[in-house]
Parts: structure tokens; sequence; C-alpha cells
């Protein structure tokens, strides 16, 4: 069973992390969690409560079978700072453009930039969602210079093919394509079911 960090930074789309994180725990997968001092305000203003240590992360996301484990994000001693880590992967959910430009550069100022520089490093999955429009050049060649080092960058744009009836389904297909981009099997993200155009059918 893969064991994975999620982190969480000062970027509008909470519900996101929210969903990926008790479907993890659900289904068995071990958490490494870890969110940044702005991103800990995003997540009380777009969910109206946060948690202040492992416990109350762990009630947050009905994780029953104590599955995740609560970093600080200036915790340097912390096994997500060493390549020794044994971790599978990485998700930053929402991720912020700041964070962007700090990881790509090489910056390792908090535990989610190093965490994610390990990723790189070691050459382990390292999914970035971010959620800015529009964007700028400079934005534009972070998000370049990330995949050119092996980064899986996912724009928070979830589809509509599927005809989504509620704000849930919509949070459900970007969190199930997060998940497959990790190597994951999933139920959330609908398979593409239109078929072929009408004009392009054979008789």
């Amino acid at each position: 069973m893969k064991r994975l960090i999620v982190a969480v930074s000062g970027a509008s789309g909470m519900v996101y992390s929210q969903r990926l994180i008790c479907w993890l725990v659900k289904k068995g997968y071990h958490v490494d969690f870890l969110i940044s001092a702005p991103g800990k305000k995003v997540f009380e203003m777009e969910l109206g409560k946060a948690a202040n240590d492992q416990a109350g992360w762990r009630k947050f996301f009905k994780d029953q079978k104590g599955l995740l484990v609560y970093h600080q994000n200036d915790d340097f001693n912390s096994p997500l700072a060493s390549g020794s880590g044994a971790r599978d992967g990485m998700i930053i959910i929402p991720c912020s453009m700041g964070m962007i430009g700090r990881i790509a550069n090489g910056i390792s100022s908090s535990l989610i930039e190093r965490a994610a520089d390990v990723m790189l490093k070691e050459g382990k999955p390292l999914a970035l969602v971010f959620r800015e429009t529009p964007l700028s050049l400079i934005h534009l060649e972070n998000l370049t210079r990330l995949k050119k080092a092996g980064a899986i960058i996912i724009p928070a744009s979830p589809g509509f093919y599927h005809k989504p009836e509620a704000i849930e389904e919509l949070v459900d297909s970007l969190v199930g394509r997060v998940l497959k981009q990790m190597g994951i099997e999933n139920e959330l993200e609908k398979e593409w079911q239109a078929g072929v155009p009408a004009h392009l059918k054979k008789e």
C-alpha cells in the first residue's frame, strides 16, 4: 500500500484536499499531512474550521485507523525532509503559485518545499494541483521548469462531460484524476463514454 505526502498551501480549492485525504484514509492508505500557515487560513475560510494537532486532523479527515500523520511545516527533523524517508509520492493540493515558484527554484524554506524537493531529486511522483488564473509568463515558466524536472502538473479544472449534478461530482472528478496520476485506481474519475460523434460513425 502506498504511503503518500499530501500538502496544502495558501490557494483556493481546499475541498479538493479534504476529499482526497478522506478517500485515501478510508481506502487504507497512509498519509503524511502538511499545511502551510497561509493554507490554514484559506482552509478555515473555505471549510469553516481547521485543526491544530494530529488528533484534530484525524478527526476532521475521518481517520479512524490512525493512518494520517500530521507534520509541522517548520519541522526539518521530520523524515519527510530526507531522501531516506520511505514515501511513494507527494501531492500539493491546492498549490499556490508562490509555492510553485519556490519549488521550481530549489528554495526549501518550509517542510512542504523541502519534501517536494526530495521527491524531485529522488525521482518520485510529485503532483502539483494549482488553481490560479489567468497565468503570467512567470507562472508558465515555473510550471514548465517543474514539468521538465519531473513534476506532474494538474490544473484544478474538472470536466463536465459526465454531466455532473452537484459540486461534489466535480470535486470527485478532479480528485480521481489526481489519484490516477499517482498510480492509484479509483471510482471517482468518470470514464469518457460519449463515443464517436454521429458524423464520423460508419454506416
